[in-house]
C-alpha cells in the first residue's frame, strides 16, 4: 500500500515544525504541500504577523511546494468566520479534486479547535490527522529544543510582556515564562517563526526589525538581512486579529 498524501496546516511556528518532522518519520504519510493563510492586504501570515517573503523562505529551505490562502480583510477588522470557511472550502475541495483528503495540524489539546478542523473537514469528505496531540506541553517544549528546531517569538499578548516579543524559544526563555502560560503557546499567548532546523535545508539569516503593538499584541517585525535597508524606510504594519 502507498503512502497517504498529507497536506500540511503551515503557521511557520515550531509546532508546524515538529508535525513536520513527525511525518516525516512515519512510514504512513507523505507530506506533499504546506498549506498557510496569509492576510492578502499586509502580506503576512495571519496571527503570527511575519512577513510573506520570510514564509516563501522558509518553504524553500524545507523544500516542499507552498500553497497561500489570501483573506481578505474586514474594514480594519480581521477576517471573518464565515468568509474564512467559505475560502478554506475551496481550498479542500480543490485538494480532494486532486486525489488528496488528509490535512495535518499541529494543535496538542484544544478539543474544541479539534473539533472544529475536523468538522469543516468532513463537509468535504476529508479527515484529519493531529501528530502531536495529547503531548504533555513543557516536555513536547523541552523535545522542540532537544531536536534543534530555533524560532523567535513573532508575537506575544500583552499579559506576556513585550520583552519576550523577538526572543528565541529557548530553554532560558521557558524558564522565564510568566505563571499561567503555556510554554507551547497552544492557548494564542504567543507564535513564533522557525529558522532553523533539521527540517530545513540551511537555517534562515534572519534578524530583528521594528517592534509594533496592535490589538493587544506585540509584534516582531522579523526580516531576512538581505531586507534590513529596505525596511528602514517604512513603518511594520501588521494585520487585526
Amino acid at each position: 500500500m502507498g503512502k497517504i498524501n498529507v497536506v500540511l496546516s503551515w503557521s511557520g511556528g515550531k509546532d508546524s515544525a515538529m508535525v513536520l518532522h513527525e511525518l516525516r518519520r512515519d512510514d504512513r504519510y507523505k507530506v506533499v504541500e504546506l498549506l498557510t493563510s496569509v492576510s492578502e492586504e499586509y502580506r503576512r501570515i495571519s496571527h503570527h504577523g511575519v512577513r510573506e517573503t520570510l514564509l516563501d523562505a522558509q518553504a524553500a529551505a524545507i523544500g516542499l511546494p507552498l500553497r497561500k490562502i489570501y483573506l481578505p480583510s474586514n474594514n480594519g477588522k480581521p477576517c471573518t468566520n464565515d468568509t474564512y470557511e467559505a475560502i478554506m472550502r475551496s481550498a479542500m475541495e480543490a485538494y480532494k479534486a486532486r486525489g488528496i483528503s488528509t490535512v495535518a495540524f499541529g494543535d496538542l489539546y484544544l478539543e474544541d479547535l479539534r473539533q472544529w478542523r475536523q468538522g469543516n473537514l468532513a463537509r468535504v469528505g476529508m479527515q484529519a490527522v493531529f501528530p502531536v496531540w495529547g503531548r504533555p506541553p513543557m516536555p513536547f517544549s523541552r523535545e522542540v529544543i532537544a531536536l534543534g528546531v530555533r524560532a523567535y517569538l513573532s508575537c506575544v499578548e500583552d499579559k506576556m510582556g513585550k520583552r519576550f516579543a523577538g526572543r528565541e524559544y529557548n530553554s532560558e526563555l521557558l524558564a522565564e515564562l510568566p505563571e499561567g502560560i503555556c510554554p507551547c503557546g497552544e492557548n494564542g499567548e504567543f507564535h513564533s517563526f522557525v529558522f532553523a532546523g533539521p527540517i530545513f535545508s540551511h537555517p534562515l539569516d534572519v534578524v530583528l526589525g521594528q517592534y509594533v503593538l496592535r490589538d493587544g499584541r506585540h509584534y516582531v517585525d522579523l526580516l531576512l538581512r538581505q531586507q534590513v535597508a529596505a525596511a528602514a524606510t517604512e513603518p511594520a504594519v501588521m494585520p487585526p486579529v
